[in-house]
Formats: C-alpha cells, structure tokens, sequence
C-alpha cells in the first residue's frame, strides 16, 4: 500500500517485512486468491501491486455487512469529504515530501512545488536519515533551473509531526526506501502519495553522465508536480483527490 501504484518484487517486501520467502509466498498466493494484489510479469521476475478497488470492497464489507453498520466502526477521525472545500481554502496546502537523505530528490520537490504552485502551497522536505548537507550536483541543477538554494537545509521528518508542526495536507514519499519504513502515522490523516524515483546520488560514470541522470530526475519531478498544481482542489472530495495523487505517477507524457 505505501508503495503503490508501484508494483513491487517479492524479494522486496520479504526483505522489508523480514519474512522467510516460503512463507511470504504463501501469503501473496492467499492474497492473489482473494484479489487483493495483482500480479504482473516484467520479463522474467513476478511483481506484485495493491488492487485498491478490491481493498476498497473488502472495508466496505467489513463495515457494512461483517459488522452491520455499527455507527461506532462507522466514525472517522477526520470528515474525508470536506478536504479541499471549507476551511482548507483559507490558507495554502501543506505539501511534504520525503526520501531517505533528504539531499537530492526531496530537495528537488521541495524547491519545484514552492516556485510553480503560484502561491496555493507551502513546500517541504525531510529525511528519515537526513545528509548533513545538500548534494552538491543537486544544488547546481536547481540553481541552473532559475532555483533559489539558500534557504533550502536538510531536515529530519520529525520537525513534521510535533505539535508545532505544520497541518499537512499531503505527503509524498519520493525514494522506494522511505516508501517502505515503517514511519509513524502523520497527524490529520492527510492525503498521500509514492513518486519514487532513483537516486541520482548513486549514480557513476563521468560527470556529466551523472549530472544527466540528476536533470532526469529532476524533470520526472517537474512534470508530477505540475500535474499536482493542475487539480481543482477545491471542486474534489478527498477520494477524488487521493485518486488523483495516485494516478499522477502513471499518467504518460503527451506524444
């Protein structure tokens, strides 16, 4: 689920959830049967991704006919049908993104999202293992993109979830790793979204191969972003909008 609309190896999720993989096997064969997970061939490895329609049924099933509608199951923390509608046109939306080193690929998010959203967000960033500094190569590809830099730092995603901390409206995880940790629940149940992307900080070869591979990733963001900044917040409720989030990262560049 954190990974999706991603669809993710076996090896993977055994690696993360520590589970042997005989057991794990066992596992996805009774998900599949239920149709909770797809499974999807990519050449000769089997992947595996959430079937959020069935999910969707399954807790529908759970609350209204398992559990006869009990109004106490029923109540939500939060009233998901008035995102975006009353008081949250008010002020801009809180948008966080987060990867592990929070020096790259959030840092790219963070300063794209503040200088395209024409003043309807408030961008942020953060790592569960921040670098110390920003990534050098990272730094000249916003600056050369017309980016202010000066103000942008590394932070840990703990600044994010005190009682200080910003309302946010979205998360978006931008590396597969911080996908997968296991981080706690953000207050305000906001709206959420994976848009992993590889991470230019690993990658080798001359420099200006790398510094390709950093421009890559920085239009990939750009692109997600500006598709973000398109939606009409305030004309959706937040299914709608959370269908949206996770359509984004499939949605093809136009011919």
């Amino acid at each position: 689920m954190r990974r999706y609309p991603d669809a993710v190896p076996a090896g993977e999720i055994a690696e993360v959830l520590d589970t042997r993989a005989n057991t794990l096997s066992s596992y996805l064969s009774a998900l599949r049967h239920a149709g909770l997970i797809e499974q999807l061939r990519h050449g000769r490895s089997l992947l595996y991704r959430a079937d959020m329609e069935q999910a969707g049924g399954l807790l529908g099933y759970l609350i209204e006919d398992c559990c006869r509608s009990r109004p106490a199951l029923r109540a939500a923390p939060a009233d998901l049908s008035t995102f975006g509608v009353s008081d949250m046109i008010s002020r801009p939306y809180n948008v966080l993104f987060v990867c592990t080193g929070n020096s790259a690929r959030s840092i790219f998010a963070e300063a794209l999202l503040r200088d395209t959203g024409g003043g309807r967000f408030r961008a942020f960033s953060a790592g569960t293992t921040p670098q110390s500094v920003l990534n050098p190569l990272a730094v000249q590809v916003l600056e050369a993109n017309g980016h202010e830099t000066a103000s942008l730092r590394a932070k840990h995603v703990s600044e994010f979830q005190g009682a200080e901390a910003p309302a946010l409206d979205f998360v978006f995880t931008v590396c597969d790793r911080a996908a997968n940790e296991d981080c706690p629940g953000w207050p305000g149940q906001p709206v959420s979204g994976h848009w992993g992307q590889p991470d230019p900080v690993k990658a080798t070869g001359t420099e200006p191969e790398r510094r390709l591979i950093y421009h890559q990733v920085y239009g990939a963001l750009r692109r997600r972003i500006d598709l973000l900044t398109t939606l009409n917040l305030t004309a959706l409720d937040r299914i709608a909008i959370q269908r949206a989030v996770d359509d984004i990262p499939t949605r093809k560049e136009p011919q």
